[in-house]
Order: structure tokens, then sequence, then C-alpha cells
């Protein structure tokens, strides 16, 4: 590994979600943007970016 995972930003993850999403690896997608949501202070954005990457494994029907 290249980088030190204390050293990504919200930013790194959310790239990250979207990669993993774009290669449909959805529950990696959903854990990177947990993290991500969990390090933004503004509930607000968290939700917004928890809605994008729901979690797969959840039954919604």
């Amino acid at each position: 590994m290249t980088h030190d995972p204390a050293d990504l930003t919200v930013d790194d993850y959310l790239d990250g979600a979207r990669e993993m999403a774009a290669a449909g690896r959805l529950f990696l997608a959903h854990l990177l943007a947990e993290e991500a949501a969990g390090r933004i202070a503004d509930p607000a954005t968290a939700r917004s970016i928890r809605a994008q990457y729901t979690d797969p494994t959840t039954d919604r029907g």
C-alpha cells in the first residue's frame, strides 16, 4: 500500500466509492461511502452520501 490510511481524505473515500460502484462492487462502495460520511461534520451532507450508496445487502422490499 502506498498510502497511510490515516492520511486519506473524504474525497479519497468518495473517489473509491465511485470507482467500486462503477465496477459493480456495490458493498465495497457502500463501505467506503460510510467511512466518508463518518468523517463529515455536517449531518445533511453525511445523509446525502449515505443515500447515494445504500447498503446493497439490506432488503428494502
